[in-house]
This record gives structure tokens, sequence and C-alpha cells, in this order.
């Protein structure tokens, strides 16, 4: 029985960042640093135009001297209303009750809170009692494709049940200048913040979207590299999140690719949704899969347009898509990747309005 996923509902906080804004705070902040100039030029080629944050550039809690007690509180209270706001327009947009919801799968890594995104939203939505819950608090940019794989099984478990997917991340978080090597001034400028939503069911909607056959593993793919765990790392200390990585790092997604390949059969599909977390992530994908450079236009835009969101990256790239969207019946696979270093997939096809 094929799993059916909405058309995600992205929402962008209100404050409008520019990169200009961003190279001119990194050397405000750093006057005396010599490396200034080389990191407007790295900074320039991450083909990031502008990014949205919770709070102004200025704020304390971004590139101001808040301690991590601010920090975490201010960000994960955002956070938690984007999710709701996110979820409550993709249910809308899926003619979804609250009520209907079965089950919710979260995925949150930036800041931090007990009760988790899966208890808050599931009261502030109102969702039944009995709704299953599945919470996600680690797994970062390859959040989106992870909760759709948890949640397209869990639909194809329960025939007729609706999940709810909701990805929320306030990356400014690691906006930290105590923060001064290369990957960190590169990470001040790629991340966005933002929240995303989508239904997945295993009734047919009606309306477009991908469509999974055999959710519950032919088409599903989770892979952990061996010893990868120092390639992404995040940590906690008294001035916040930090977020760092390795030069190693940046060949991760063009290692994986292999194992996705011999996944799917090495066939070349005829579109993609790929993760946008560096324009090099989004070219070693599209040429691995066979793609050209046109495939990968709306992963480009994301990128563009809003930063490397994360896990909800993907929710963005697959709205994206709905706006240009393949023909009916064509093959498509969505993959992300996230520290680990882990790969997350779904092999699936477009769905024409009949819902097949």
């Amino acid at each position: 029985m094929p799993a059916y996923v909405s058309r995600p509902a992205i929402v962008l906080p209100q404050h409008e960042v520019s990169t200009r804004e961003i190279i001119d705070d990194i050397a405000r902040n750093h006057p005396d640093d010599p490396r200034l100039k080389v990191y407007e030029r790295v900074i320039g080629n991450l083909q990031v135009d502008k990014r949205y944050f919770v709070s102004p550039l200025d704020s304390p809690a971004i590139s101001g001297d808040a301690d991590i007690t601010e920090r975490v509180g201010s960000g994960f209270g955002h956070s938690v209303r984007m999710g709701e706001q996110a979820a409550r327009q993709a249910m809308a947009r899926a003619g979804v009750q609250p009520s209907e919801i079965g089950a919710i799968v979260t995925s949150h890594a930036t800041t931090w809170g007990i009760p988790g995104h899966d208890v808050l939203l599931s009261n502030a939505l109102g969702l039944p009692m009995r709704t299953r819950r599945i919470a996600m608090t680690t797994v970062a940019c390859a959040g989106g494709i992870q909760a759709l794989v948890r949640a397209v099984q869990l639909a194809a478990l329960e025939p007729g049940s609706k999940v709810l997917v909701v990805v929320s991340e306030v990356i400014s978080s690691v906006y930290n200048h105590h923060d001064t090597t290369m990957q960190s001034m590169i990470y001040k400028a790629l991340f966005g913040d933002s929240a995303g939503a989508c239904v997945v069911s295993t009734t047919a909607p009606g309306t477009p979207g991908i469509r999974i056959e055999d959710p519950v593993s032919a088409n599903t793919f989770e892979l952990l590299l061996p010893d990868t765990e120092d390639l992404y790392s995040g940590k906690l200390d008294t001035t916040g999140l930090h977020f760092d990585s390795t030069k190693a790092g940046q060949k991760g997604a063009l290692d994986s690719m292999p194992y996705v390949l011999d996944w799917l059969d090495h066939k070349v599909p005829d579109w993609a949704v790929i993760h946008p977390g560096s324009p090099s992530i989004i070219t070693d994908v599209a040429k691995s899969l066979g793609l050209t450079e046109e495939h990968t236009r709306h992963s480009r835009a994301v990128l563009a347009e809003m930063g490397n969101l994360g896990g909800i990256s993907v929710l963005a790239v697959l709205d994206k898509l709905h706006s240009a969207p393949p023909a009916a019946g064509e093959s498509g696979v969505a993959v992300a990747f996230g520290p680990g270093f882990v790969t997350a997939a779904l092999r699936c096809s477009w769905s024409g309005a009949a819902g097949d």
C-alpha cells in the first residue's frame, strides 16, 4: 500500500539578513583578524543571498553576548512557535483536522528543552491523547527525510491514519563570535531559521504530491558511515551552542552516494529533492545520480533564498517542486545528510491530481 506526502508548509521568521550584513558583522566583531578578506571570498562562494533569523542580527542571542540560558530559552521558544504555525498550515492545506492525526514525528536539533517538541506541539495543536509520538533531537540536516521515513512507515502500519511531520530549527543559535575557525565563519552565513510541516497518509489525497510504494522497507534508505562521528559535531558550553566540522565532512555526501546508487539499482531518477547543504553537496549528489544542473534548480533556489535550513531544507525543496512539478508517474528520489555521517532517502514517484 503506497503512502502519500502532502505539500509542505514552510514558515520563515521575520528578520531577513543579507550576506553583506553577515560579512560586515564578522568584520565588526573581529577587526584584527587577518583572514577577513578570505572569509568574505569564501562566504561569497556559498551562493546564499539571504536567510531569515528569529531575532535581529545584532540581538544579544545572535551576534551579542547573551549567555547560554538566554540563547537556549529564546531559540527553543521560537522553534516551538514556528513549528506550531507550520503544522497548522500543513493540516489546513491537506484538509486534515487535528482529531484525525494518529501520529506526530518531530525533528529539532538546535537548542534544548524538556518536554520536547512532540509533547508541546501535541498539546498546542489539540492532538488526540493517544496520538503516537516520535521525537528526533540530534538528526539535524537529515531530519526532514528521516522524519518522512518514519512517517511513511507509521502510515503503512496503520492504513488510513494521518501522520503529521514537523521539523523546526533555530540554527542562528550557533551564530557565536566566540567561534573563530574558518568553518564557524562559514556557518554564520550558511544557516537560516525556519519550520516545515506536512501530512503523510496511505489515503490518496486527490492532489499532486510524492507517492512512496512499499514504504515499510524497500523504498526507504538509512545509512551510517562507520567511524564518522567527528565529521560534524555540536557542543554546549557557557557561551552557547557550537557547531563544527572537519575537512573530511565536505566529502561525506559524495562518500555516501555509492551506497545510495546500489539501493537505486543504479537507475537514473527523473527528478530529485536534494538537501541544499552547500553548493558542492548539491553538485556531488546530482552528478552521482546522473542528473543535470537543471534538476538542481529547486535545491539551489532554496539555498540562495533561505540558506541551509537544516532538516527543513528538503521540505522547502519539495514545496518548490510542487510549483513546477514533474509529470505524473515520473520517478524521483529525496535525499539528505546529517551528522554521523548519516544519509536518509526515499524512493518515490510523482502522483497526479487523482492520487495515482
